[in-house]
Parts: C-alpha cells; sequence; structure tokens
C-alpha cells in the first residue's frame, strides 16, 4: 500500500509542514484509495473531491511562502466528516428521505475547527437513519458494509467513519456518539476512537441535536487510524462555543506526561448479564497483562446494577428526549409507527424496519414512570459507584460488545429478543465518562477485536494515554484485506517530494 495511506494525520501533517510530501498528493492518494474500496463499502455517500484538490492546491502554495512553525497543524490533511455534521456545500440529512434536499450552508462547530486547523474534507460519510442505531443503513443512502466482512455491520451510527478509515480512506474522521456511535464503528472496523467527557466538545450545527442534559450525553469526536492523532484532535474540538449549552471547559491534560505504573486498572468482564465471547474476553486479558507489566495496580470487579445497563441508558435518554422519535421521523410530524410497519411488509415505507420499531417502542419509558424513575435513580447511583472506583486517575476496561462485528441483520433479531448487547457503549454516555476505543488484532474469523477504555470526568488524556501504549504493544490497526491495491498495481500516485 501507498505509505500515505499507512501514516497516522499528525506525521502527514509533518511531512506536508516540511515539504517533503504535498498536500495535493497526500489529497489524491486518499481520493483514489476511496474510489478503490468504497462501491463495496458505501461508506462516504457524497464526495467533494474537486473541492478537496483546489484547497490542497492552495494549501501547497501556502506552504511555500510560510513557515512551517506558522502553518496551522491539520495543514493539508485530509479527513472524512460524518453526515449529520453540517459541511458547507454538502447535504445533512442523517440517513433521512425527507431531508434528501436539505444542504449545509455553513459548517458545524466541530468541522469548522478541524478545516480552521488546515483539514481538508473529502466528503461525508453514511450514518443510520436519524443516527439511532446500530448499523448504517437508510432508505437514502443504503447500507455501510464493513471492510474486513461485506457481509458484516459497520456499526452505527457512525459506521460510514468507521469502515472509510479502517480501508485506508481517510487518516481520520469526525464522528458522534450518544449510545455508542463512536466506540461501535471504531470497534467493528478495528480502529481508534474517542468518546469525550460528556460537554467536552460541541455539538453545534450536527442533525439531529440533543437537548439539556441530554446534550451532555450526546458526544462528538474523532475515529482514528493511529492513537497519536486522538489527543491532538481532541484538544482541536474540545471547549466551549458559545452555542452548545451543554458545553463546559475542561483543563485538557497530555498523554505523553502520563505514568501508568501505580494507578489502578479496573478489569470488569462483563455486565453480569450478557457475556462475551472467550476471544473478545481473551483480548482484554492480553491487555489486563500488558497494563500490569507497566506497574499497574489490577482489581477485576463487578458493579451492582450493571446487568441494567440497557434499561438505565433508555430511561436517562427519555428523560433528556425534547421530541418522541416518532415526530423526529416526519420532521415535525409524527410518524404513525404501525403503519410504517405494515408498509414495510408491502415495501413501500421510506423509513427502515428499526427506525419505525423504534418510534413504536419509543413511549414506553413514559408509559412506565415508576420503572423509568427507578432506572434513572439506578444511573445515578451507577455514576456515583463508577466515580469511586476509578478514584482521581483510575482506568476501568470494559467490552464494547459481545462478539467481533455479526452479521448484517443480526443486531435487529437480537432486538426483537430484547437482546442489548450495544449497551456496553451505552451505559457509558450516560455516565458521561470518557471513553477510548482501542483495537486489539484480529479473532479466528478475520475480524477485529477491542474492549473500551474508561476513566474519570476529564480524564480523556488518561484513556488516551492507555490507548497509545496498547497500540505499541499490541499493533493497534490492521489494514483489511479489501485495502489492498488490486493485483494489476495500486493506482493512487506514491509519496512526491515538493519542490
Amino acid at each position: 500500500m501507498n505509505e500515505l495511506l499507512l501514516a497516522s494525520a499528525t506525521r502527514l501533517a509533518a511531512l506536508i509542514r516540511s515539504g517533503d510530501v504535498r498536500a495535493r498528493d497526500v489529497v489524491e492518494a486518499h481520493v483514489a484509495q476511496i474510489e478503490h474500496v468504497n462501491p463495496r463499502l458505501n461508506a462516504v455517500v457524497r464526495t467533494r473531491f474537486d473541492e478537496a484538490r483546489a484547497e490542497a492546491a492552495r494549501a501547497d502554495q501556502l506552504r511555500v511562502r510560510t513557515r512551517p512553525e506558522d502553518l496551522p497543524p491539520l495543514h493539508g490533511v485530509p479527513c472524512t466528516i460524518k453526515e449529520c455534521f453540517a459541511l458547507t456545500g454538502m447535504p445533512n440529512a442523517a440517513g433521512l428521505v425527507a431531508r434528501r434536499d436539505v444542504v449545509s450552508r455553513a459548517d458545524a462547530t466541530a468541522v469548522a475547527r478541524l478545516r480552521a486547523a488546515g483539514a481538508i474534507p473529502l466528503g461525508v460519510t453514511n450514518t443510520s437513519e436519524l443516527c439511532m442505531w446500530m448499523e448504517s443503513n437508510n432508505r437514502l443512502y443504503g447500507r455501510t458494509n464493513n471492510p474486513y466482512d461485506p457481509q458484516r455491520i459497520a456499526g452505527g451510527s457512525s459506521g460510514g467513519e468507521g469502515a472509510i478509515v479502517a480501508a485506508a480512506g481517510s487518516p481520520f474522521g469526525l464522528g458522534s456518539d450518544v449510545g455508542g456511535s463512536i466506540r461501535g464503528p471504531a470497534f467493528f472496523n478495528g480502529v481508534f476512537g474517542h468518546k469525550p467527557s460528556g460537554g467536552m466538545v460541541p455539538g453545534t450545527g450536527q442533525y439531529p441535536i440533543a437537548a439539556g442534559v441530554g446534550l451532555r450525553y450526546l458526544t462528538t469526536g474523532p475515529i482514528t487510524r493511529r492513537a497519536e492523532d486522538l489527543m491532538p484532535l481532541l484538544r482541536l474540538l474540545a471547549g466551549p462555543d458559545g452555542l452548545d449549552a451543554g458545553c463546559r471547559h475542561f483543563e485538557l491534560g497530555d498523554p505523553e506526561r502520563v505514568d501508568l505504573s501505580g494507578r489502578t486498572l479496573l478489569d470488569v468482564p462483563d455486565n453480569g448479564a450478557l457475556r462475551v465471547s472467550p476471544e473478545l474476553r481473551r483480548a482484554q486479558e492480553d491487555a489486563v497483562r500488558v497494563l500490569r507489566d507497566r506497574g499497574m495496580r489490577v482489581r477485576t470487579v463487578t458493579f451492582k446494577g450493571l446487568e441494567k445497563q440497557f434499561d438505565v441508558w433508555s430511561a436517562m435518554m427519555a428523560e433528556a428526549q425534547e421530541h418522541p422519535f416518532a415526530q423526529m421521523l416526519g420532521e415535525g410530524r409524527r410518524v404513525r409507527a404501525g403503519r410504517e410497519l405494515v408498509k414495510q411488509g408491502l415495501g413501500r415505507s421510506k423509513h427502515t424496519f428499526v427506525s419505525s420499531l423504534l418510534a413504536l417502542v419509543d413511549p414506553v419509558p413514559k408509559l412506565l414512570p415508576g420503572l423509568a424513575r427507578r432506572m434513572i435513580a439506578l444511573g445515578h447511583e451507577l455514576r456515583a459507584s463508577f466515580i469511586e472506583a476509578l478514584g482521581s486517575d483510575g482506568v476501568l476496561l470494559y467490552p464494547s460488545y459481545t462478539v467481533p462485528a455479526p452479521r448484517h441483520g443480526v443486531p435487529v433479531r437480537w432486538l426483537l429478543r430484547m437482546h442489548h448487547p450495544w449497551a456496553y457503549q451505552a451505559i457509558i454516555n450516560v455516565l458521561e465518562l470518557p471513553a477510548t476505543q482501542v483495537p486489539s488484532g484480529l479473532g479466528a474469523e478475520g475480524l477485529p477485536l477491542g474492549f473500551q477504555v474508561v476513566s474519570g470526568l476529564g480524564n480523556d488524556h488518561v484513556t488516551i494515554a492507555v490507548a497509545l501504549e496498547l497500540e505499541r504493544v499490541l499493533g493497534g490497526w490492521r489494514p483489511p484485506a479489501l485495502a489492498r491495491p488490486p493485483a494489476t498495481g495500486d493506482r493512487s500516485p506514491q509519496a512526491a517530494v515538493a519542490p
């Protein structure tokens, strides 16, 4: 593979600043890679290649007349953006057919910050319908496939981002996460993803957007092929914008200055109700051994009430929800979920089956107020228990899911059986704690393995420090076979030294 497709965004920025590589060559390499892999993935749903080429040319011109230290940190580095974020001139439908003609006229806050730092968006990536399911599939753009096995899910709702970053089409992507939508795709696609502490990064300019306390549950963060990009990107994204009422200021630490020796490491094997597969458990145990060797004090623990993680997340999300899901599906006019399910059988619905099903069951927590209150109280108890167990500098390892990437459609069948393994990710959102998804090699079927690294509020640099160390020892992202050039040769340009 072209070495430009293997490098981190940090490394690419350094090469461009030094003049060793031109921004236009970095952009062209990634454009060619997207053209190579996207027909099988359907990850990038709208491109802006011509605009990106023009921006790269301007970046190269600016480099010639500017001192390297005066260039922005991501000068000339390409990226991709989840379609639910506003990106000027690009669609902003969040997979909803009713929004097919919505085109962004301005950038979301997070997008604007990346572009101000010199990043060049190549296009926008697929989501689940209204970003509310763990498979990136909708009636507007279709289904996104996993690059390690296209018969498997890429996750959701940032599934397009996870897939294209894993397939080397983008050094990093911008994702959002209210129930695992960064960490799930990062896990299923074998890359890194970071869900920041609640309220660290503003969500302004994405659709749909949360309200009230939900603004702290809904987080914006990076998906990357290399761990070294996580903290630089978080620094660019973090901080209030004066528009997102849930956003607050955090003092960001430095992962390079984190000494793991002597810190507490909590190993949580599962939630007590849904067991994880043996190979995922072994992957987490391997990470525990690495960190024990680094001097961390390991304890295997369980948390009372964690077996109710789905019910807790559902109740706390319902409490924070401003509009019913059926109303959001109808763009303000409530969709009749039962009718949509009938239309599903006739092939006439503009919505996916799972969206219609979610619209049908969405009112349930409010119909059972007593149960909802108990689950919300349990959520606050769990948050207190996690914070107490972690202390000021502890780290917790927790599964991301029960199995590696399942086949398309399987998660919907599990939902019908009230089987909710994605709640392993979702519970961390309502606890408002930072979590970094770490890849840990490939399993018996060639699918990515991994787990979450969790720490206390504001300790994002600590989870990222652990990710950096585990990447160094365990290897991190492993490009899928689909990402390799065709047998006839790599069509993408090789790195070129700028004149």
